[in-house]
């Protein structure tokens, strides 16, 4: 049976996300084994020393949640990050950039956060924002992703106007190399929503209700 979990990056974003709560997702998350936490660029040091020595890694969110922020800052935020103990960082596309069709601009942004994580042993995930894109743009995205270096291709924020869907995830996974991989996050809220995902193609989920979806498969089963 599928260890769901070890797929789940056990997300806190909330603006009022406070330092206790910060304390209880480590807990949650070292007592789950989930994929990693994913807390606000405030917190990573706190997340990191909370979870040192448990093996669980500590993901946080860069140019979060609308993207348009200069690639310096973006890079200065990263770095930051990464010197504070995160480990995969989840940047947002610049999708003004990407709508208007400066997709040199885009991809040298993705691959200088991408070559930054590489040497300091990190994993980069591309937030593309799928509820902004057409197909075809979420197609060229995966592209532009993939000329860059980029780790993972990630669907959604949670913060636009619909999460990630099963359409998404398929058509990513049919528009990407085997090598990158896909996080689906946004609006998963249930163990079914879930492993939809994931049979769609979607390595990773990024929930902050991650708990449910496990308690959801422990009462089936009891």
């Amino acid at each position: 049976m599928m260890n769901l979990a070890a797929r789940i990056d056990h997300t806190l974003l909330r603006p009022d996300a406070t330092h206790p709560q910060i304390l209880q997702l480590c807990a949650e998350a070292a007592r789950a084994r989930f994929a990693s936490v994913c807390v606000p660029p405030c917190y990573v040091k706190l997340a990191a020393e909370t979870l040192q020595g448990t093996g669980i890694p500590v993901c946080t969110v860069v140019g979060f949640p609308l993207g348009y922020q200069l690639t310096k800052v973006k890079f200065f935020e990263a770095h930051q990050a990464l010197s504070d103990g995160a480990v995969e960082i989840d940047m947002v596309i610049n999708v003004a950039a990407f709508k208007s069709g400066f997709m040199t601009e885009v991809e040298d942004e993705i691959g200088q956060l991408a070559e930054l994580c590489h040497v300091k042993r990190g994993l980069l995930k591309v937030i593309i924002e799928t509820a902004l894109l057409t197909d075809e743009e979420i197609i060229t995205a995966c592209e532009v992703c993939t000329a860059a270096g980029a780790d993972f291709v990630k669907t959604s924020t949670g913060f636009a106007s619909r999460g990630a869907s099963v359409a998404d995830i398929t058509l990513m996974r049919q528009h990407l190399p085997a090598h990158i991989r896909i996080k689906a996050a946004g609006g998963i809220r249930t163990r079914t929503a879930a492993l939809a995902l994931v049979a769609a193609g979607a390595d990773r989920i990024g929930s902050s209700n991650s708990l449910a979806l496990l308690e959801e498969h422990e009462l089936s089963a009891s």
